[in-house]
């Protein structure tokens, strides 16, 4: 007969206590490696702004069109020796920049801003190779995150795109009488560009913090105050395109004084070209008439985001409203200078910079305000 256990009695068993599976149903991403992933993400974001910088620097000194052909592989290859040399040049004095403008230019000129255009499609062609040997490596590993290999395909995507982009902008430049590339071109370009920048950093945003995490966090958004920071986001975009206007037709060493325009509000040549429409993107007055407007209404609404943003009880949202408007008015001080200055290169390439200080901030502020980080209380 077995003795009877009292109910107070601890029941030993020789069977191990099998461990909760860490993380959870949606933590659990099945080998994916968020943080590595994300280490990625950040080298191509920063690989993306030097692109930018450097983009920049070869508009600025007039290097865009000194290479006139589109050889995705073996254009990667330089001249190698004085015969080279001789066939590039050769093929840029046919095109208009250099029989309207730089005609007499000697070989060593000539090299000077090949070398800047080259090294452009250099750090293109590096943006590409670091996709592509981390994006098979994270596949073949089985290291990305569950439902991120479309989105990262998508980075992959986009990468080409610009490069097809880039083609088209100078191709614009080849011919008839343009002695620069078209500036709604060059606008695509660098609109494309702050795409690419702002999807990246909004992903390593994603993947440095947990998918429970986030889940929880997307349920306390302040969703009035994210709409707020999207149209403060919207509105930097589209003064990014105007700004990538102005640089296009070189307004910006037109009209060098301030807060007037050659003593003007609103130049009176501001409507003079035809068709009507190629105003808003040719005539130099009204393109850069229009950035400067538009940059008024940009800090007015950062002023009126970040005074919304002081009723949040969260430090880390009151925090991120007041930078993005720290900058946008360090933004618009440079862009004052950049115009009374007549657009030297010194200071539009900071101004340039500053263009992508502030929407990675003002992208900082919706993502804080969309998945809110836990705050201590003390």
């Amino acid at each position: 007969m077995s003795k009877q256990r009292s109910i107070f009695e601890e029941v030993a068993s020789d069977k191990p206590k099998s461990e909760a599976p860490k993380g959870g149903l949606i933590d659990g991403d099945r080998g994916g490696s968020r943080k590595a992933v994300a280490r990625w993400l950040l080298i191509l974001f920063k690989l993306v702004v030097l692109m930018i910088v450097v983009g920049g620097l070869t508009r600025l000194t007039d290097s865009g069109l000194s290479i006139t052909e589109w050889k995705p592989i073996t254009g990667a290859i330089p001249p190698l020796n004085e015969a080279d040399w001789m066939s590039e040049f050769e093929k840029y004095k046919n095109i208009p920049e250099y029989i309207l403008q730089n005609a007499g230019m000697t070989l060593q000129e000539f090299k000077t801003i090949y070398w800047w255009e080259w090294g452009h499609r250099q750090l293109g062609r590096l943006v590409g190779l670091v996709w592509a040997v981390g994006f098979v490596f994270f596949l073949a590993t089985k290291r990305i995150p569950k439902g991120w290999t479309l989105r990262l395909l998508g980075v992959g995507a986009l990468g080409g795109l610009q490069g097809a982009i880039g083609w088209w902008m100078v191709s614009s430049g080849l011919e008839g009488r343009m002695v620069d590339v078209a500036s709604y071109r060059l606008a695509t370009h660098l609109g494309l560009a702050f795409v690419i920048l702002t999807v990246l950093i909004w992903y390593v945003w994603l993947l440095k913090r947990e998918e429970m995490d986030l889940f929880q966090a997307r349920r306390q958004a302040d969703a009035r105050l994210a709409r707020i920071g999207k149209i403060l986001l919207g509105l930097v975009f589209v003064q990014i395109i105007l700004g990538a206007l102005v640089a296009g037709i070189d307004a910006g060493r037109g009209y060098i004084d301030w807060p007037m325009m050659n003593g003007e509000f609103l130049p009176s040549e501001s409507f003079d070209y035809e068709p009507f429409w190629t105003n808003f993107f040719e005539n130099p007055a009204l393109v850069q008439f229009n950035h400067r407007m538009l940059g008024y209404i940009v800090l007015a609404f950062a002023v009126f985001a970040w005074l919304q943003s002081r009723a949040s009880a969260l430090v880390s949202v009151r925090k991120s409203f007041k930078w993005a408007l720290f900058f946008t008015i360090g933004q618009m001080i440079l862009g004052i200078f950049t115009v009374l200055y007549a657009a030297p290169w010194s200071i539009a390439i900071v101004h340039q910079l500053g263009a992508v200080a502030v929407i990675v901030l003002v992208l900082r502020a919706v993502f804080s305000v969309t998945y809110p980080a836990t705050q201590k209380l003390r």
